[in-house]
């Protein structure tokens, strides 16, 4: 079958994925508003084309944190994806490479990122992290990163508490499947015989730093020699404060509509943050993107680039 837009795609997974990975990857936090404002925010904005424009040399290319891509258009970090296909973070990582635009590795992959990295060692790629209790696991997740070749450090800050999701979500990796990540770091308890992880479990039980600040942010910026970029900003205020630290990006986004309900979409707040701080640092911007004319409003409104994540499941 040959697909021509992203709801055929979309059509055709629903006939392959299992129902709890599709529960997981598909809903929102409370009753799902801000995941359909996302998407229903881009279908109200109009576009004013001029005419009789020479357009007969034109290009798609994007330059952005020293990273030559063949498109202004990334992935956003997604968790566990071998749940959904045997290749997993490598096939979406190739798919990524082909296409000559960056690949974003979550923390909370089933694949490692030194195993991600070698297969594809000619594409750019950058690392999600969350910033844990253990603070000596965090950095050496930075210099597994840094020593594999990844390009910059994505930070989410938007997870203090893993969002209530409706229905509530219980998916949990087989017993085949593990955060490769850390299974040679301090996790080896997940990996008891027949033990499988329910991510919300992991996510609640102490693992992630809960008590997060910008002092952690000016920490991590200090902590590597990679970029960073700060996922997860909504507010203006936010987005300078991120400057202030260090940051050398934002990405405008609110987790795909899954962590806090009502939040605004990220189109919304996009032209107010690239007024604040795009002269200095690169805006990025998630949640909702479909089509090529949703990349087309998102430059025109002060992106530099957009990262999408759903479609790639």
């Amino acid at each position: 079958m040959e697909f021509r837009n992203l709801d055929e795609y979309e059509e055709r997974a629903r006939e392959h994925l299992p129902k709890n990975a599709q529960n997981y990857y598909g809903n929102g936090t409370g009753k799902g508003l801000s995941l359909q404002w996302n998407r229903s925010s881009y279908d109200r904005i109009r576009i004013h084309p001029h005419c009789l424009r020479d357009v007969s040399k034109r290009s798609a290319k994007c330059h952005l944190l020293g990273i030559d891509m063949a498109m202004p258009v990334g992935t956003s970090p997604t968790a566990m994806q071998k749940v959904v296909h045997p290749e997993g973070e490598i096939g979406s990582a190739k798919a990524a490479q082909e296409a000559g635009v960056v690949f974003t590795l979550s923390c909370l992959a089933t694949t490692s990122l030194e195993e991600v990295a070698a297969a594809t060692p000619s594409s750019p790629k950058w690392f999600q992290l969350y910033i844990y209790v253990d603070r000596i696991l965090t950095r050496n997740l930075i210099r597994r990163a840094e020593n594999a070749g990844y390009k910059a450090i994505v930070v989410t800050v938007d997870t203090p508490m893993f969002g209530f999701r409706r229905p509530k979500n219980n998916l949990r990796l087989p017993p085949h499947l593990f955060l490769e990540n850390f299974t040679q770091e301090r996790i080896e308890d997940l990996k008891e015989a027949g033990e499988s992880l329910n991510l919300a479990t992991y996510l609640s039980n102490g693992h992630i730093y809960r008590c997060l600040t910008w002092e952690d942010i000016k920490w991590l910026v200090k902590e590597t020699r990679l970029p960073v970029l700060a996922k997860g900003i909504l507010r203006v205020d936010d987005a300078i404060r991120a400057v202030e630290c260090g940051c050398q990006g934002i990405i405008v986004s609110n987790h795909g509509g899954r962590q806090l309900d009502s939040v605004p979409p990220t189109i919304e707040v996009l032209p107010r943050i690239a007024a604040a701080v795009g002269d200095k640092v690169c805006v990025i911007v998630d949640g909702g993107i479909r089509q090529g004319t949703d990349v087309f409003k998102a430059i025109a409104l002060g992106a530099k680039m957009v990262l999408i994540g759903r479609p790639i499941i």
